[in-house]
């Protein structure tokens, strides 16, 4: 194992860094922005904002890797990205920052499309699913380590702006002394809409509603925490809490999917995130509770996106994996660029507790859905998958999940 992992030390270190000071980010806009008086309707466009940006990117990021060669393209990329995170400090505005967000979206989805197409050409396919998990143990640990970043300096000041410029800045060091390989991008075969909705349509639903749950989640969580009385070392611990719940069930309720119907396990785990939601709207001002909520919440919530993703592979044909993946991707960004603005709508009319609100109504939404279609239809299933822990990427990463399955496949019928 460290064989394999060992030459791709730079770009574990590179991702560790980006997904650290994204992470930070995030949740510093959201405090910082409640503490200039911008308003949840505000900071919730602001939230849109970066998935429009990471939307646009998904396209534009290939074809600039393609142009340019990987190490250029993440030079760029990291360079505007810092350059949009440092103005965001210098102006404070609602419209300059909306603006930024969209070009932090841009960047970063390129700087993390580079990376992930890197990784995905270092290894041959029965590796790739090494390489894959501890890659989502990078992301998932450095998410949860850039929250604790809000402890080390006040938040009104400039200098965590500063300190997220600086990750960024030092994620370049490894990319460039690196002398790995630069690969190439393949391009994705066209795959339509219809198509998905007519193979999985439980998969698609879960995209748009779970997009507009987890869209919402990262921008607005950090409003809600601040709303109900948390100071920014306890709302670092608030978030962080929710992501170690998320990495500690991820397996456990995909081998479970892994045994049963994926729709019955995505029914279930959507309502009970529902359930778990409604707890936490009705306990917002119980302090006792929110920790434990917010783990019960991070554990079933952050599931539902790769079960769906199960449940999609289950039902395409080998070669239609990826293009199925990248439309399932498109899906979720709509959802997740629209969700956040209806989240800050929501929270201004109705309060902090609104938030929870909503997630219960999309998640349990998707709860009804799931249910009615079972009823509906039986499972068909065109190629049996593996449930994979994973975290909403770019269809670039993916390639490893569907490269690794298809020499499962391949080993079976040998």
């Amino acid at each position: 194992m460290i064989a394999i992992l060992l030459p791709l030390w730079a770009l574990f270190v590179a991702v560790a860094l980006l997904v650290g000071g994204a992470g930070l980010l995030t949740t510093l806009l959201a405090v910082r922005g409640n503490l200039q008086g911008f308003g949840e309707t505000t900071l919730g466009l602001i939230g849109s904002a970066y998935f429009v940006g990471f939307f646009i990117g998904t396209y534009l990021a290939p074809r600039l890797i393609a142009r340019i060669g990987h190490v250029r393209a993440f030079a760029m990329c990291a360079a505007l990205a810092t350059c949009s995170v440092l103005l965001q400090a210098l102006w404070i505005y609602p419209q300059a920052w909306m603006l930024l967000r969209v070009i932090s979206g841009m960047a970063l989805v390129g700087l993390y499309t580079t990376i992930e197409s890197w990784l995905n050409a270092q290894a041959p396919a029965h590796q790739r699913g090494q390489i894959f998990a501890t890659y989502i143990v990078i992301n998932l640990s450095a998410l949860a380590a850039g929250q604790q970043l809000l402890r080390v300096a006040p938040v009104q000041s400039a200098e965590l702006f500063i300190f997220v410029a600086i990750l960024l800045c030092v994620a370049l060091v490894p990319v460039t002394w690196t002398r790995l390989t630069q690969p190439s991008i393949a391009d994705v075969v066209g795959y339509p809409l219809r198509r998905l909705w007519q193979q999985a349509p439980s998969a698609a639903a879960a995209a748009v509603l779970n997009g507009l749950a987890m869209g919402a989640y990262w921008p607005m969580v950090p409003l809600f925490a601040a709303q109900i009385g948390m100071d920014s070392a306890a709302i670092a611990g608030f978030i962080s809490v929710s992501i170690i719940g998320g990495a500690v069930m991820q397996w456990p309720l995909g081998r479970w999917s892994d045994r049963s119907d994926r729709r019955l396990v995505l029914a279930l785990v959507s309502g009970a995130s529902a359930v778990v939601a409604i707890a936490m709207a009705l306990s917002a001002s119980s302090p006792s509770l929110r920790l434990l909520i917010v783990f019960a919440y991070g554990a079933l919530a952050f599931s539902i996106y790769p079960i769906s993703v199960a449940h999609l592979m289950d039902r395409l044909q080998p070669q239609e994996g990826l293009s199925g993946i990248s439309r399932f991707l498109l899906l979720y960004g709509i959802g997740a660029a629209i969700g956040p603005a209806i989240a800050g709508i929501a929270m201004h009319y109705f309060g902090a507790a609104a938030l929870f609100a909503l997630f219960a109504i999309t998640q349990g939404g998707l709860a009804i859905f799931v249910g009615i279609r079972i009823r509906r239809r039986s499972g068909e299933v065109a190629l049996a998958s593996h449930f994979v822990p994973m975290l909403r990427t770019t269809p670039t990463a993916l390639e490893m999940v569907a490269d690794r399955e298809n020499h499962e496949d391949e080993q079976s019928a040998s």
